[in-house]
């Protein structure tokens, strides 16, 4: 089986093609590489190997990883991204840990987000999550609904969060072009939002993985969450 180090040259590869087939620069798209159910020993092997941004899908997993990462030095020199379901009980515990939360998904945890940002003194870097699938395990605000209208309006006020720009998750086995059409609607939204709402800078789309992220690179991604195609299968670690 090929090691981390394998895999990373494999994808660094296919990330610059998709980049060249988009006439768009590498250094336009951050990798997010997603650690989620993996130990934190594969998170300090990657990091040997240059990678920085890490993400994660669940609070209470990266709380016992990350207190691995400091004993190793880490933890400093590494990005912790949420990118999963976040509950607003939990928000408290996220903002202390992580270092930006991707998967913003209600006013409520917004509001929570930046109320625990506010206590530790920090200014946390958010992005809002938009479900543009009809799956109903997806997670996210839809893109005409009145709570994203009220979160846009609000967040300008919620002095503690840094709102980047929009994530979304695509649907599972469809055809290419469905896939290739919701990360054109994530860019479109996006274009459209930061049009309307002076105050917010939105230039990061998070979108993209293992399967189908030169689509999303041709679309317009700035950051690509890889997975599989970087640690392999997850093995469903548990802390």
């Amino acid at each position: 089986m090929p090691g981390l180090k394998e895999n990373l040259a494999r994808l660094e590869d296919a990330i610059a093609a998709a980049c060249r087939a988009a006439n768009r620069p590498r250094s336009e798209v951050e990798l997010v590489a997603v650690s989620k159910n993996h130990p934190a020993s594969a998170i300090v092997e990657a990091a040997g190997l240059g990678l920085s941004v890490f993400g994660e899908n669940r609070v209470q997993e990266f709380a016992a990883k990350s207190l691995e990462l400091a004993a190793a030095g880490l933890r400093g020199q590494i990005r912790a991204h949420l990118i999963g379901h976040l509950q607003s009980n939990k928000a408290a515990k996220a903002a202390e840990i992580f270092d930006a939360v991707d998967s913003v998904d209600s006013l409520r945890l917004a509001e929570r987000l930046n109320e625990a940002a506010a206590s530790l003194k920090k200014r946390l870097p958010v992005l809002l999550e938009i479900k543009l699938s009809h799956e109903e395990t997806k997670a996210g605000l839809t893109p005409d609904s009145a709570e994203l209208a009220e979160l846009l309006e609000r967040l300008p006020s919620l002095a503690n969060l840094d709102a980047q720009g929009l994530m979304t998750i695509a649907p599972l086995d469809v055809p290419e072009s469905e896939t290739r059409a919701c990360f054109r609607s994530l860019r479109v939204l996006r274009d459209r939002l930061a049009a309307a709402h002076l105050r917010l800078n939105l230039p990061a789309l998070s979108m993209g993985m293992s399967g189908d992220f030169p689509l999303a690179i041709a679309e317009g991604a700035t950051r690509i969450r890889v997975g599989t195609a970087l640690f392999g299968v997850r093995p469903g670690y548990l802390p």
